[in-house]
C-alpha cells in the first residue's frame, strides 16, 4: 500500500528493520523477525508485541520502501507491505516508472518533491475505488490496511471505525484493537509471540451492555452464542457502545425484523455507513421521539444559546434543535422549558446587535422568540430565513392546524374549514365532531361539584394559555405537566392530544389525505377487514357512542383506512380499543393521525405481527422493576409473570384494565410523555400493591390482587354520566375494598419514578431489542427442531449445530450483497419451518463442506440433483427440514437409503443433463448455469400444474389459511413417508450411465479403490446381461453386448464414458438400438452380492467432525486469510 510521504529517522529504525534491496533512491526493507525461523527470536517477539501496540500500520507492516537522496540523512517512507510478493510489486513499478525520470533532476530536493507528489497521486488515485473516503484521516487508512491484514474479510466488508482496548481472556487483559464494521466485531491482539483474533457477527449478539465491578471500573460486554466477551480501556466508552448498539440492532433489523427495515430507508445500503452517518442517526432518532417530529425529519444542527422566556422574566440555557422543517428547543433540564416552531408558522427571522448574539423568530398569532448567546448567530440567520422562505413557498396555500395564540378565536377553525372542503369533495360520511360532544354534550344549567371542577380545570388551562401561548409553538413547562397529570379537560382533551403527539404536524402537512384514503380504502375486502369487521362491536360495547351506527362507522373508517394506509401493520387486535377511545374525544380525521403517531411514533413495532415493541418494552419494564422493586424480584421466581400482566397494559394504555373514565388520565400523560408515563404507571401500581403480592403464593393470586386493584380505580372528577362510567357500576362487596383514584395514583408515579429519563429508555429499548429478537430466533429454532428431530436419526445436538450452519450459510450470502433475494423470503408470519429457506447457489457450498460424498469429481452436478430432488413445489428454494432429510440419509442412512438417494438422484425430476459451458472447468458449474439447471423442471400440463399449487399452498389465493388444506396437506406428507422402493420408476439407458460414472467418481481415492471398481464393473456386466436375457425372452433380436463389452473390457470408467459420448453425438443410433432400462431392486439386488460396496455405503462418518470443519470453514471460504 502506498503511503502519504514521512520522514523516517534510520539510524533509529536499523534496530527494527533490516535491508533486503537498495539502489540510488529507494531502500526496501524486513521487519526484524519476520520470515525468520522461529520467528526471530526474543527480538522478533518483542518487535512483533511492539507492532500490536502501537498506532500504526505503517510500523506493523513486515515491509516497507524508503525514499532516499544521495548525501542526505532523511528518509521517506513511501510504501508498505503485507507480504513479499506486494511489496515486490511496489518496487518494481518504481523501479520501471520513477527511476528513469529521475536522472534528469538537478537537485536532491527536486527529486523529493517529485516523488512525493507522485506517491500522493497514486494514493489519491486509489482512494477513488477504496471504502476508505478520501477525507479519512492517514491513521484510518492505516487502520483499514490492518484490518484486511488481519482478518482477510471480502472487500465489500465495510470497517466503519476502530478503537484501542484491552480484551479480558480470562482475568488477564490483552491490549489490542477493536475494529467495528458493518457484520463483524473483530479483535487483534499480539503480545509476546500469542495471538489472539476475535470475529463476532453481529447477528449473533443477543446481549451488549456496559458493566463494571470491581476488577473492571467500567467495560463492555458482548454475548454471543452463549459465550461472554468484556472489552475496557476504552478512552471514549460511550461513543464506543452507541456505535456498537446501532451496528448490532442494525443487523438484526436487516436479517431478522425485515418489516422495520423496509421502513428504514436509511441503512438500505451497508456500503454506505459511516461512523458519522451512525451518530447522526441516532441524534435524529432521539430528537425526533423527544419533540415527537415525523421520522423523516432529520437532525441537522445543534446551538447552546439561552430563550428568553416572557411570563417567567427569565433566560433559560438548553439548545436550539433545527431539522428541515422544524425549530426546537429544549431547556438543560428538559422539563422546565421545551417550544417546538414549525417553519410553515415563521413569518420573519431577525437578528439584534452583535453583544447580545440574538436571534428573534416571530410566528403567526403576534409571538416572538428571543434566542440568545448564539454561536455563529449571523450565518444562522441566513439559513433560517432562506428555510423559512422555501417552507412558506411550501405551504402557502395550506391553512394551519390548531390556532397559534390565544388572541384565536377558536382552537381548530381553520383546520376545521379546511377539513370540511376535503371532506365535501371526497366523502361526506366523515365525522368532523368528536363522539363525546355528541352523545355527551355537557349542559351549563346543571352545573353539579364535577362539573364545577371540569370548569376550574379549564379555566386553569386558559390561564396557561395566555401565558405560554395556544397551539403547536406554545411553551411546554412544568406548569403544563403539572396541569396534564390532573387531567385534561374533556373539551380540551382532542386538541391537546392531537399537539403533544405531534399528531397536528402530520395532518397540517397532509390536507385532505384522510377524506383520500377513506375513499379509496371503501368497499376492500382483505383480512384485515375481515379482522375489523369481528371487532367492532367489541370496542368499548358499554358506551352509547359504539351502540350506535356513528360510532361503528367512524370506527370501521377509521380503522380500515389505517390499513390501507400501512398495510404491512393493516390491522392488529387492541387497536380497536385504543381508536375507540381517540374517537370518544377527537374528530374523525384527527382519530386517525392520532392513531398513526402512535403505531408509526410512539410505540414503534407494537402493532406488527409479532408485536416486537411491546415484547421490548416489557423487558425494560422487568428491568426498571430490578432496579426500582428489588424486593418483588426476589420474592418472585419467575420474571415472566410481569410480562404476562403487562402486555395488555402497554398495547391498550390501560385501557383494556381501567374503568374508561380513569383510562383516558392516562392516555393523557401517554401523549405528553410518551412510554414513560406508562412505564412509571406500571411501576406505581406494583408498589401500591407490593404487600399483597409479597404474600401471594403463586402468580394465579397475583393476577387476581391486580384486577382487584384495577376494579377499584376510580375517577371522583369525572364529569361523564354515570351510564357511561365503568368504576361506578361495582357491587356492594367489590365496594368494601379501598378506592384509590387515578389523579392521586398518576401523581404518585411521577414523583417517585419521574427520574427515569428519556435517553435511559431510548437506550433500554436498544439493548432489549437486541434480547428480544433473539429469543424469538430461538424459539424458532427450538420449534423447527422439535418438528425435523421426528424424522432423522441425527441427535438434537447435531440438528442444532446443522441448523445454526443452515442459517448462517443464508446469512453469509446477505451480508455483502445490496438486493439479496433471501431476505425478500424471510417472513416471520410464516410457519417456523418456511421463514428460512436456500437457493441452489447456498445448498451447493453447504453441500461441499457437509456431503461424505463431496470429493467426488462431479459434485456439483450432485449438489444441483440433490437440490432438484429436494425442491418438490418447483419455487427453488428449500427449507431446514428438506434439507436434513437428505443430510441425515448421507450421515445415517442405510446401505439401501443411502443407494435409494442415489438412485433418484439419477431419474426425473431431479436429474437433469448438465454440462458447463467452459470445458476448462470440467464438472464445475458457475453460479449462473447452477442458478439455470436448477429452474429447470418437467413440464406438466397447465391445469394440473395450478391444480397442485393451489393444493400446496393452503393461503394462497384466499386472503386467510384454509385449515382443512393444511391438515389434507399434513396427511399426504405422512403417506409420503412409506414411499415403497417398487414404486420408483426404472432407470433409463443414458441415467444408468451417468449412474455409474458418479459410482466411480464416489469410489475415487478410496483405500478400497480396485476391489470397488472391479466390483460395480461385475455388478454393471451382471444388470446388463439380465437386461439382455430379458429383453430376449421378449424380442430375440434386441441386444445390449456393445455396452456391455465396454465395461467389462475396462473395469473403469472411460470406456462406459466414450460410449455415452458417442450416444449423444448421434441420437439416431439410439433410435436403431432398443433402449433398456433398470428397476431400482435390480440395482439394489446386484450391489448387495459386493460386499466392498456394501462396506462403503456402510462405512461410519464422524459426524461432529463434519460439522466443526463446516463451521469453521464457512467463513474462512470467503476470506482471503
Amino acid at each position: 500500500m502506498w503511503l502519504k510521504p514521512e520522514e523516517v529517522l534510520l539510524k533509529n529504525a536499523l534496530k527494527l528493520w533490516l535491508m533486503e534491496r537498495s539502489n540510488d533512491y529507494f531502500v526496501l526493507q524486513r521487519r526484524r523477525g519476520y520470515g525468520e525461523e522461529g520467528g526471530g527470536g526474543l527480538t522478533g517477539l518483542l518487535v512483533g508485541t511492539l507492532d500490536s501496540v502501537l498506532d500504526s500500520t505503517a510500523k506493523v507492516a513486515p515491509f516497507r520502501i524508503l525514499h532516499q537522496t544521495p548525501d542526505s540523512q532523511v528518509y521517506w517512507s513511501i510504501a508498505c507491505g503485507a507480504n513479499r510478493e506486494e511489496i515486490t510489486k511496489h518496487w518494481d513499478w518504481l523501479e520501471q516508472n520513477i527511476m528513469r525520470t529521475l536522472s534528469v533532476f538537478d537537485s536532491n530536493e527536486d527529486i523529493t518533491n517529485f516523488v512525493q507528489g507522485k506517491i500522493r497521486g497514486l494514493i489519491a488515485e486509489e482512494g477513488k475505488h477504496s471504502f476508505a473516503k478520501e477525507d479519512d484521516p492517514e491513521k484510518f487508512r492505516e487502520a483499514l490496511l490492518k484490518f484486511e491484514k488481519c482478518f482477510g474479510l471480502p472487500e465489500q466488508e465495510k470497517l466503519v471505525t476502530y478503537y484501542s482496548c484491552s480484551y479480558w481472556k480470562g482475568r488477564v487483559p490483552c491490549q489490542g484493537w477493536l475494529y467495528l464494521s458493518t457484520n463483524f466485531l473483530s479483535f487483534y491482539s499480539f503480545l509476546l509471540g500469542s495471538e489472539i483474533k476475535l470475529v463476532i457477527s453481529w447477528d449473533t449478539v443477543s446481549k451488549l451492555e456496559k458493566t463494571s465491578n470491581v476488577i473492571l471500573t467500567e467495560s463492555i460486554h458482548v454475548c454471543s452464542q452463549g459465550e461472554s466477551h468484556y472489552f475496557s480501556m476504552f478512552l471514549h466508552i460511550n461513543q464506543t457502545y452507541l456505535l456498537m448498539e446501532q451496528l448490532a440492532n442494525y443487523a438484526i433489523k436487516r436479517l431478522f425484523d425485515k418489516e422495520t427495515f423496509d421502513n428504514d430507508p436509511i441503512l438500505e445500503d451497508p456500503l454506505q455507513i459511516t461512523k458519522r452517518g451512525l451518530e447522526n442517526q441516532a441524534h435524529s432518532e432521539q430528537f425526533n421521539a423527544f419533540f415527537r417530529l415525523p421520522k423523516e425529519e432529520t437532525l441537522k444542527e445543534v446551538h447552546e444559546c439561552f430563550l428568553w422566556v416572557p411570563f417567567s422574566h427569565f433566560n433559560t440555557h438548553g439548545k436550539m434543535c433545527i431539522s428541515e422543517n422544524y425549530i426546537c428547543f429544549a431547556s438543560q433540564d428538559g422539563n422546565l422549558c421545551s417550544v417546538i416552531i414549525p417553519l410553515r408558522e415563521v413569518l420573519a427571522v431577525d437578528k439584534t446587535n452583535h453583544s447580545s448574539k440574538s436571534v428573534i423568530i416571530s410566528i403567526k398569532g403576534k409571538t416572538a422568540f428571543r434566542f440568545t448567546e448564539v454561536n455563529d448567530f449571523e450565518q444562522l440567520v441566513t439559513k433560517l430565513r432562506l428555510k423559512f422562505g422555501a417552507a412558506s413557498t411550501q405551504y402557502h396555500d395550506i391553512s394551519t392546524e390548531v390556532a397559534t395564540s390565544a388572541d384565536s378565536t377558536g382552537p381548530s377553525d381553520n383546520l376545521e374549514e379546511q377539513s370540511m372542503i376535503c371532506q365535501k369533495e371526497c366523502s361526506k360520511a366523515v365525522n368532523t365532531e368528536a363522539l363525546m360532544t355528541v352523545f355527551h354534550p355537557q349542559n351549563l344549567e346543571t352545573l353539579n361539584s364535577k362539573m364545577l371542577k371540569e370548569k376550574m380545570k379549564e379555566q386553569s388551562w386558559n390561564i396557561l394559555f395566555t401565558e405560554c401561548g395556544r397551539g403547536v409553538s406554545m411553551f411546554r413547562t412544568k406548569k403544563t405537566r403539572d396541569l396534564v397529570v390532573r387531567g385534561i379537560p374533556e373539551t380540551l382533551r382532542g386538541e391537546l392530544w392531537m399537539l403533544f403527539s405531534g399528531a397536528v404536524n402530520d395532518m397540517a402537512t397532509n390536507p385532505g389525505y384522510y377524506a383520500e384514503v377513506v375513499e379509496q380504502s371503501l368497499g376492500t375486502c382483505n383480512l384485515a377487514t375481515e379482522e375489523i369487521e369481528r371487532d367492532l362491536r367489541r370496542s368499548l360495547p358499554e358506551h352509547p357512542a359504539f351502540q350506535s351506527d356513528t360510532g361503528i362507522s367512524a370506527l370501521r373508517r377509521v380503522l380500515t383506512a389505517y390499513a390501507y394506509r400501512n398495510p404491512k401493520i393493516g390491522y392488529c387486535q387492541a387497536m380497536n380499543i385504543l381508536t375507540s377511545v381517540l374517537l370518544l374525544y377527537a374528530k374523525e380525521e384527527e382519530a386517525f393521525w392520532l392513531l398513526v403517531a402512535v403505531c408509526e411514533r410512539m410505540l414503534p413495532d407494537y402493532f406488527n405481527r409479532r408485536i416486537i415493541g411491546a415484547l421490548v418494552d416489557q423487558a425494560v419494564f422487568e428491568e426498571l422493576i430490578r432496579d426500582h422493586l428489588p424486593q418483588l424480584t426476589e420474592h418472585m421466581t419467575d420474571m415472566t409473570f410481569f410480562s404476562s400482566i403487562s402486555l395488555s397494559w402497554f398495547l391498550t394504555l390501560f385501557i383494556s384494565v381501567l374503568p374508561i373514565e380513569s383510562a383516558v388520565n392516562v392516555v393523557d400523560c401517554f401523549f405528553y410523555d410518551g412510554i414513560k408515563a406508562i412505564l412509571q404507571l406500571g411501576l406505581a401500581i406494583l408498589d401500591y400493591n407490593l404487600d399483597k403480592l409479597l404474600t401471594c403464593k403463586d402468580d394465579a393470586e397475583a393476577v387476581t390482587a391486580l384486577n382487584r386493584f384495577f376494579d377499584n380505580v376510580t375517577n371522583k372528577d369525572s364529569p361523564l354520566p354515570s351510564n357511561v362510567q365503568q368504576g361506578s357500576n361495582m357491587s356492594d362487596e367489590k365496594n368494601s375494598h379501598v378506592k384509590v383514584d387515578i389523579t392521586d395514583l398518576i401523581r404518585e408515579s411521577d414523583e417517585k419514578y419521574g427520574n427515569i429519563r428519556y435517553e435511559d429508555i431510548y437506550s433500554m429499548r436498544c439493548r432489549n431489542r437486541l434480547y428480544v429478537i433473539q429469543t424469538l430466533e430461538e424459539t424458532t429454532k427450538q420449534n423447527v427442531l422439535r418438528v425435523v428431530s421426528q424424522d432423522v436419526k441425527l441427535s438434537l445436538h447435531e440438528l442444532d449445530e446443522l441448523y445454526v450452519i443452515f442459517k448462517k450459510e443464508l446469512f453469509l450470502s446477505c451480508y455483502w450483497c445490496l438486493s439479496c433475494p433471501v431476505l425478500k423470503h424471510h417472513d416471520p408470519s410464516l410457519p417456523y419451518l418456511e421463514q428460512y429457506q436456500i437457493d441452489c447457489q447456498q445448498f451447493r457450498v453447504l453441500y461441499h463442506f457437509l456431503s461424505p460424498w463431496a470429493h467426488s469429481a462431479n459434485r456439483d452436478s450432485l449438489a444441483l440433483w440433490t437440490f432438484r430432488l429436494l425442491d418438490e413445489n418447483s419455487d427453488c428454494l428449500i427449507n431446514f427440514k428438506e434439507f436434513s432429510s437428505a443430510i441425515d440419509i448421507m450421515y445415517n442412512g442405510s446401505f439401501t437409503e443411502k443407494l435409494k438417494l442415489l438412485f433418484k438422484l439419477h431419474i426425473p425430476p431431479a436429474y437433469t443433463d448438465v454440462k458447463s459451458q467452459d470445458p476448462s472447468k470440467g464438472d464445475e458449474l458457475s453460479t449462473e448455469e447452477l442458478l439455470y439447471f436448477s429452474q429447470l423442471h418437467v413440464s406438466r400440463p397447465a391445469n394440473e400444474e395450478a391444480a397442485e399449487s393451489v393444493k400446496n399452498s393452503p393461503e394462497k389465493g384466499k386472503g386467510k389459511v384454509d385449515i382443512q388444506a393444511y391438515l389434507n396437506q399434513w396427511q399426504e406428507e405422512l403417506f409420503k413417508k412409506e414411499e415403497n422402493i417398487k414404486n420408483l420408476p426404472r432407470m433409463n439407458q443414458s441415467q444408468f450411465i451417468q449412474f455409474s460414472k458418479t459410482l466411480y467418481n464416489l469410489f475415487h481415492g478410496d483405500p478400497e479403490e480396485e476391489s470397488l471398481y472391479q466390483a460395480i464393473a461385475v455388478v454393471t456386466r451382471l444388470l446388463l446381461k439380465m437386461e439382455e436375457v430379458g429383453r430376449k425372452l421378449h424380442s430375440p433380436t434386441s441386444s445390449a453386448k456393445g455396452f456391455s463389452g465396454t465395461v467389462c473390457a475396462s473395469g473403469g470408467p472411460s470406456e462406459a464414458t466414450a460410449e455415452s459420448h458417442s450416444m449423444e453425438k448421434d441420437p439416431s443410433s439410439l433410435k436403431e438400438e432398443p433402449q433398456w432400462s433398470f428397476a431400482f431392486e435390480q440395482i439394489l439386488a446386484s450391489l448387495l452380492n459386493e460386499p466392498a460396496l456394501v462396506r462403503f455405503f456402510e462405512k461410519p462418518i464422524d459426524v461432529k467432525a463434519k460439522l466443526e470443519n463446516a463451521k469453521t470453514s464457512q467463513l474462512r471460504s470467503r476470506t482471503k486469510m
